[in-house]
């Protein structure tokens, strides 16, 4: 065999590199791709858990700008119903107040009817009768149930002009009703002041027999005749109104009238007067 077939026969022959060190390096080199791809996988985890917690927060973040919104609506339709409910408040304050002064007034108007009511109810009973019982007993109905009067007496002047005479009276005992002297007596003044005496202050239901509640002159053509003395009023009654001051002028002028008309067609047994009475009357 010739040198260069041996050797070619040696070099065919040569073992190479060692199995062991290739295994070795390819399980380095699978090992360092393995460490690659856990290293990979837990990336991937981490930034999959990233994104999970970014989209969590994204929601969170979208339904609080929903919530947001949703309260700055409800804020704006709070200020608005708020607005209304002022407004609506405000016309109701001021149709309360146009109500309570209509209510006021037409509380006024009936009073002010019902006043009227009284003093025409008054006049025309006193005018209705000419019988000096049927006028007096309506000058009482007057002073009970318009007035509220629970004692009173209504005296006459004498002919001589010194004493007030009592002719009617109601809740006075008979033995306490005389005849007054005009000098120096409450009554007698009011005779000669020809005006009326009411204690505005005092409590009517409180008066008595000494310091009547309200003393009135009964006039005949500016002329004192007589007066009414109202000694108490009913316990409900603390004051005299507006309407008692009314009723009072009114008895002052007609009472008088009436009763001395009636007493004079009495005594004519009730027959008128002659035609010659009534002729040029409109001189």
């Amino acid at each position: 065999m010739s040198s260069d077939q041996r050797n070619r026969f040696d070099m065919s022959e040569d073992p190479g590199r060692d199995l062991r060190t290739e295994r070795d390096e390819f399980l380095q080199k699978f090992g360092r791709g393995a460490s690659l791809a856990r290293q990979f996988l837990h990336d991937y985890e981490a930034l999959e858990q990233r994104l999970r917690a970014l989209e969590s927060e994204n929601a969170e973040l979208r339904a609080k700008v929903e919530a947001d919104h949703a309260v700055r609506d409800l804020l704006r339709k709070i200020e608005t119903l708020e607005a209304e409910k002022a407004e609506l408040l405000s016309r109701f304050n001021r149709a309360e107040e146009i109500s309570s002064s209509v209510t006021a007034r037409m509380q006024d108007v009936e009073l002010e009817f019902a006043n009227l009511a009284n003093l025409f109810v008054a006049s025309t009973q006193l005018n209705s009768s000419l019988s000096p019982r049927a006028v007096t007993r309506r000058i009482k109905e007057i002073l009970a149930q318009l007035v509220g009067a629970e004692r009173y007496a209504m005296y006459l002047l004498n002919p001589e002009g010194t004493e007030l005479v009592p002719i009617a009276s109601e809740g006075v005992p008979g033995g306490e009703l005389l005849p007054v002297r005009v000098g120096g007596t409450r009554l007698g003044a009011v005779v000669e002041s020809g005006s009326a005496a009411i204690d505005e202050e005092a409590d009517p239901s409180q008066g008595t027999l000494e310091r009547p509640a309200a003393i009135i002159p009964l006039m005949l053509d500016e002329r004192t005749v007589g007066v009414v003395a109202i000694f108490a009023t009913l316990a409900q009654k603390g004051r005299f109104h507006t309407v008692d001051f009314e009723l009072f002028r009114l008895l002052g002028r007609h009472a008088a009238a009436a009763l001395v008309g009636a007493s004079l067609f009495a005594q004519a047994e009730h027959k008128l007067p002659g035609l010659e009475a009534f002729l040029d009357l409109s001189v």
